[in-house]
């Protein structure tokens, strides 16, 4: 047997070890990527609390308005960007959770018109800064944290603090988002995402 044979099938070998390894182990390094996109912070009080856009089922408004029922901060403002078929996020968000007991005057709609999580926190900031907002609690779902974060502290400087508070998104959970196409495709979209925010894309 040649020497290069020799080193084809040693590698051969290592890889299907390799393979196996990772098959027999698949449920600890994909909950590990899952974890990667959550980085929250703990609540504590705050001058105010920001919900970003994008979630379609009210689990980011309905952690703000628990925050909010806490009293760790006065009031939730519910960002919003595009519209959806005339109406802006905002308002129908504040109509959900109006409509799950909590009071209105916990709300107030800003609406940004952004249409990615730059320009989102961008064209807040000036919001945040002109209210005198020293620290806030920043909402957005569990698997943007991270990313969220990031981009908040990179634009904001410190001024003003951010804590950023997660709020469930199934089908996401990072100990099994891979056993769904949804949980899948959540996954997979925010990892591009977080990656390309990494690399100053």
């Amino acid at each position: 047997m040649t020497a290069t044979r020799r080193w084809l099938l040693a590698g051969a070998g290592a890889a299907a070890l390799l393979l196996t390894a990772m098959g027999l182990t698949r449920h600890v390094w994909l909950t590990g990527l899952g974890q990667f996109l959550v980085r929250m912070d703990a609540p504590a009080r705050a001058d105010v609390i920001v919900v970003l856009a994008g979630d379609r089922d009210g689990y980011r408004v309905l952690t703000a308005a628990n925050l909010v029922r806490l009293g760790l901060a006065p009031r939730a403002l519910v960002s919003s960007g595009e519209t959806i078929y005339g109406v802006y996020e905002s308002e129908l968000a504040i109509r959900f959770a109006v409509g799950r007991g909590y009071p209105a005057e916990y709300f107030e709609p800003v609406n940004t018109g952004a249409n990615s999580t730059v320009e989102e926190i961008s064209r807040l900031l000036p919001e945040l800064r002109r209210r005198g907002c020293r620290r806030i609690l920043l909402v957005t779902s569990d698997y943007h944290t991270r990313r969220a974060r990031a981009i908040f502290r990179r634009l904001a400087g410190g001024d003003p603090q951010v804590l950023v508070i997660g709020a469930p998104a199934p089908p996401f959970a990072p100990a099994s988002w891979w056993q769904t196409r949804p949980g899948r495709k959540i996954f997979l979209q925010e990892l591009v995402k977080t990656a390309a925010d990494l690399l100053g894309f």
